[in-house]
């Protein structure tokens, strides 16, 4: 089996030492491409703008100028010219990708990538308590359940159009309460916010903070099981459709196209 990781936190991210070690568990081909430099939040985001440069570090070990995206898709069109990968491992990263965050995470991103050009693939996360740059992450549950996991996964298969998004909980190994399929998440309140600074020459700049408000997780989402010691796999897929809405609108307004009302215009 030929596996490739990448990630968004950077090809020197302890994450991705952590995933190389899972990967090599499981295989001797495990290929690298990652971003150059951290790309949390990317998204999907591709570089269109200038170029993207590689850089060989060692046999089978790129790091690249661009994006999670960009790693992916270089990496399996050019960089791998004689055999695609059989499976694509995106992380693992510093922090969990739940809820609303997974559509802007770049190691989901990464994964999404990969299942786009045909390869099954597979996001991984380790979670965190509550985000400060400060704190140690630790990799020891990705690490010692990882390898079983995507080992089990393999085995039970999954949909072409589908990535698995694998968040595992910020307990210790003796703690983990077991695996939960999930369904992607709502937090109760706004997670993200700026916080307004002022730079030695007075002027203000803005740096995007997190606040640890304890929320109140649906049932059954990869939230609840995440801080409730379980590690979380949620299938998810790129169609944003809400399907509901679609059959509400076509009532409303299918057909011939609306025009302006005459009381409505000026």
């Amino acid at each position: 089996m030929r596996i490739l990781l990448t990630n968004d936190d950077g090809i020197a991210a302890e994450g991705l030492a952590a995933l190389r070690r899972i990967a090599a568990a499981l295989t001797d081909d495990v290929w690298v491409c990652a971003p150059e430099k951290e790309q949390s939040g990317a998204g999907r985001a591709l570089t269109l703008s200038e170029p993207v440069r590689v850089r060989q570090i060692e046999p089978k070990v790129f790091a690249v100028s661009g994006t999670p995206t960009d790693c992916a898709m270089i990496a399996i069109q050019e960089l791998m010219p004689d055999r695609r990968p059989d499976l694509v491992l995106s992380g693992v990263n510093r922090g969990q990708n739940v809820a609303e965050s997974v559509t802007l995470s770049g190691t989901v991103a990464g994964a999404l990538q990969g299942m786009a050009m045909g390869v099954p693939s597979i996001a991984l996360s380790q979670a965190l308590m509550r985000y400060d740059e400060k704190i140690v992450a630790s990799f020891e549950v990705a690490e010692h359940f990882g390898p079983g996991l995507i080992q089990r996964l393999l085995a039970v298969g999954w949909p072409d159009k589908v990535i698995l998004n694998v968040n595992f909980p910020p307990v210790e190994i003796k703690d983990v309460q077991g695996v939960a399929v999930t369904s992607q998440g709502a937090r109760d309140h706004h997670h993200l916010h700026f916080q307004r600074r002022t730079d030695p020459r007075g002027r203000d700049y803005f740096w995007m903070g997190f606040e640890g408000r304890p929320g109140t997780p649906p049932a059954g989402s990869d939230l609840e099981a995440v801080f409730g010691g379980r590690i979380s796999v949620t299938p998810l897929h790129i169609d944003l459709t809400h399907r509901e809405t679609i059959a509400h609108l076509q009532g409303l307004i299918g057909g011939a196209p609306p025009r302006l009302h005459s009381d409505m215009a000026g």
